[in-house]
């Protein structure tokens, strides 16, 4: 299955290319992910939980960076297999472009499944994977932008409401 989206992000791009490479921030981004270590040169390792209709399992994989352009482009690509319930695997092409004070960010993503899960049907697939990967490029922006904003911050409310990079500097 395959898909697209965009999104802005109201963050400057390398803050953006700088999260997509940080394992802890890819771990508080992946729906499910319970651990998430190694480097850009050297591959993640992950591990993630997920529920696919009736099929809950424990996915142990891989993930690796590739084709990096410094803050405009990178690849993710990423495979796990979740024992008796089969495996997945799939790629993000992610491109990012300043726009309105901000970050546009385009992704197309491409997954597959094998095992159990292939078994589910593509509605329910498909479904699930933009469900994933919608959640990701949210979490990824909520982590990055800060909660919203509602009410003028004091000085002790302003340190909790930077975004990712912000407190990242701190």
């Amino acid at each position: 299955m395959q898909m697209s989206d965009t999104r802005q992000i109201n963050v400057p791009p390398a803050q953006v290319y700088a999260a997509l490479l940080d394992p802890g921030m890819l771990q508080q981004c992946v729906p499910g992910a319970q651990d998430v270590t190694g480097s850009v040169e050297d591959g993640f390792e992950a591990t993630v939980v997920q529920k696919v209709g009736p099929v809950k399992a424990t996915f142990k994989g891989e993930v690796t960076i590739s084709d990096l352009v410094e803050n405009s482009s990178l690849k993710i690509d990423g495979s796990g297999k979740g024992g008796a319930a089969g495996f997945a695997k799939g790629g993000a092409e992610v491109r990012l472009v300043e726009k309105d004070g901000g970050t546009e960010l385009s992704y197309d993503v491409e997954a597959k499944v094998g095992g159990k899960l292939a078994q589910l049907g593509s509605r329910i697939i498909d479904g699930f994977a933009k469900k994933m990967a919608d959640q990701f490029f949210q979490n990824l922006q909520t982590l990055l932008e800060g909660p919203a904003d509602e009410a003028e911050p004091d000085a002790d409310e302003s340190a909790a409401k930077k975004g990712w990079f912000g407190r990242s500097k701190s």
